[in-house]
């Protein structure tokens, strides 16, 4: 971006960023539905500029285009899918393996915060659904960033990162499905602490494993135009 343009610009591109990605992530974008720039950027009440910049950052990520058809949330098959959290199981248990003797006191107590905000939120207790915000309040992404494996995070934090984002949240939409998710990343942490490598690794490829069991899963292939962002459908 260019020095010369207004600094507003940037951050309304920033903020119709982060309420594309909720949007997708919490299913009021499905995937395969296609995106109004038009009707968005009225509802977002931006101009199409900034609206265009955070659709170019969500494109390869969350959205893709296509010639003669426009801007459309990315729809993964089933068969993808799978692929992609049996290649998450692998290299997220390799990165909690080696958060377990990487991260310190600090990051440990960093992390058993971020999960006890966790615990009140209204979708955990209530088992309606276990949505975490950006990488910063994301559980998985703190123990892949404590792993100090550069590589490994640079490859699950991005693209890899949005796609299953919207999954993940999926995943925990089946009923019972978000506590059970929360006391696995509870196990997870008392592994952390424990400075167990072999313990912390197989609790967080059970987590990912008892996750893809809990897809849920349906024939996304004629999503209609969406163009509503708005308040979620699911709390938490």
């Amino acid at each position: 971006m260019s020095l010369s343009e207004p600094i507003v610009n940037q951050t309304l591109a920033v903020q119709a960023f982060d309420k594309l990605v909720n949007a997708i992530v919490r299913g009021e974008l499905e995937p395969g539905a296609r995106i109004s720039e038009v009707q968005v950027a009225q509802r977002l009440g931006i101009s199409r500029g900034p609206l265009r910049e955070a659709l170019g950052r969500l494109e390869g990520k969350l959205v893709q285009r296509t010639p003669h058809v426009g801007v459309q949330v990315i729809s993964l098959s089933r068969a993808d899918l799978v692929e992609l959290f049996v290649m998450r199981e692998a290299l997220e248990g390799m990165a909690c393996r080696l958060a377990a003797t990487a991260m310190s006191e600090k990051d440990l107590d960093d992390l058993q915060r971020l999960l006890d905000a966790h615990g009140t939120r209204e979708g955990v207790r209530r088992g309606t659904g276990y949505y975490q915000h950006g990488s910063d309040d994301d559980f998985h992404f703190c123990i892949v960033r404590g792993s100090r494996n550069r590589k490994l995070a640079a490859f699950l934090g991005d693209d890899l990162y949005h796609q299953l984002r919207v999954y993940r949240y999926r995943s925990s939409l089946a009923p019972g499905r978000a506590q059970a998710a929360f006391a696995e990343h509870c196990a997870i942490v008392e592994a952390l602490r424990a400075r167990d490598p072999d313990r912390a690794e197989a609790a967080m490829r059970q987590h990912i494993a008892n996750a893809r069991s809990n897809l849920q899963w349906r024939d996304e292939g004629t999503a209609a135009t969406v163009t509503r962002i708005g308040a979620p459908r699911h709390g938490s």
